[in-house]
Parts: C-alpha cells; structure tokens; sequence
C-alpha cells in the first residue's frame, strides 16, 4: 500500500514549459527528473567526466520527508550515465534548485538534451536517530566482521 505525500514544488524560469516530474507506472516509487538545459543547448558528458545538471525545481517537503536523487537504470545500463552520489539527499529545510550530479561510466560522450530523463526522485519519511554514548556494545555473531566478512 502506497501513501501519498504532498509536496510543494516551483519551477523556476529555465524549467518553463517542462512538465513536473512524473511517475512513469502507478506502482512506481520514483518519480523522474528531467534537465533543464536551454532548448538547443544541449550538455555533453564527455567519458570519464561529471556534470551538475538542473531540473529547474525546487521542492518543500514535509517535515519528517526526505527525497532521495537516484540513477533512472536505463542510463546505467546502456549507456553508464549514473548518479554519483547516489542516492542524493534533499532535506526538508532546503529550498534550493534541484541538481543531480551526473557521471558518465561509458566510453563515449553522453548528450543530455532538454526534457531528458536524468535522474528518480523517491519521496520517503525520516527517522532520526537519538546516539547514546555507551562504554562498550553488545555481543552478536557478527562481531566486528564487515566487508565481505560474511561471503562474497
């Protein structure tokens, strides 16, 4: 069962004409960013290199929410265009444009024409973590085990 969360979003100048994000099935969880290059001004991606590309969105979230900027696996897959910070994190106190900080994995150049589909942007509640000091943790299996520890 999915619930709906209300999110403001504005689109500033260089997003006019775009459509909002949208989800692509009704059971999908992310909703796709699309670039806000200048019409006939696409970016090109060179091999090897990142690039910050706008959305021309800026969203305020519900306290308690965070959206999360994640890589659309068509891109990866065909072409190594990822996220590379993936996933991005957008708190709910920031108002700023939306950027997602794209790398290109591929061999070749990657061009990113306006309205493209850069990017998933998943909308998901917050829960914070209360640290408390302690002098030692309890004992598990695990222990101190961790990369790989455990298999492959």
């Amino acid at each position: 069962m999915s619930t709906k969360v209300t999110v403001e979003v504005q689109r500033l100048p260089h997003a006019d004409g775009l459509p909002l994000p949208a989800y692509q099935t009704t059971e999908a969880a992310g909703l796709d960013l699309l670039a806000a290059v200048p019409e006939g001004q696409p970016l090109t991606l060179a091999a090897g290199k990142t690039a910050m590309v706008p959305t021309g969105l800026a969203i305020a979230l519900p306290p308690g929410f965070e959206a999360q900027v994640r890589p659309r696996s068509g891109l990866a897959a065909k072409h190594g265009v990822t996220v590379l910070n993936s996933p991005g994190t957008i708190d709910a106190d920031y108002r700023g444009e939306i950027k997602v900080i794209l790398i290109n994995h591929g061999e070749a150049a990657f061009v990113i024409r306006r309205g493209e589909r850069i990017a998933q942007m998943v909308v998901a509640p917050v829960v914070q973590a209360a640290l408390v000091p302690v002098a030692s943790l309890s004992e598990t299996d695990r222990g101190a085990g961790g990369f790989g520890s455990t298999g492959r």
